[in-house]
């Protein structure tokens, strides 16, 4: 197997253990027997379980920034929106433990983590705010307030298994 491949399941691996039993207290160890691979072979990728999360949160980002790109690219302006939140709902049924390690890592102090999250938050966001402005959608800024507000509850309704939550 390449070590791309072999790098793609470690952080696939990551993604599972940490969302699981959380971040702190996963160990490398785990990851690995999840990959199974040997916990010394992690750190031939990896220089830490921290560089880890920063990997697995990008992975994670950038699933969501590549989607809301795809829909930008295609979706006319009327539909922009709810294009936007179909596309979201299927990354989030598709991929619930990368919203889930995402969840967990906006709790996360240590600055490098911090900034991971700050920076895929700041992406999204300028994704949809500019969106919205090139559709001419009124008020833009409080339109992206809404949305990225709307998937923050999506995330909850989901983790919490309360989908109550999301009728409308």
């Amino acid at each position: 197997m390449t070590s791309v491949n072999r790098k793609t399941e470690i952080i696939s691996a990551a993604i599972e253990v940490f969302a699981e039993i959380g971040y702190f207290r996963a160990t490398t160890a785990q990851v690995a027997e999840r990959a199974k691979i040997s916990q010394p072979y992690i750190f031939k990728f990896f220089a830490s379980k921290e560089a880890l999360l920063l990997a697995a949160l990008e992975v994670s980002w950038q699933r969501i920034i590549d989607s809301f790109r795809s829909v930008v690219e295609s979706a006319f302006a009327e539909q922009l929106e709810s294009d936007l939140i179909k596309a979201y709902e299927k990354v989030l049924a598709s991929h619930q433990n990368e919203m889930l390690l995402q969840m967990q890592s906006q709790t996360i102090q240590e600055a490098p983590i911090r900034e991971a999250m700050r920076e895929g938050f700041r992406e999204v966001r300028q994704i949809v705010l500019t969106a919205f402005r090139e559709a001419g959608i009124a008020s833009p800024e409080e339109r992206t307030l809404i949305f990225l507000a709307r998937g923050m509850l999506c995330n909850i309704s989901v983790a919490l298994d309360m989908p109550e939550l999301m009728e409308v």
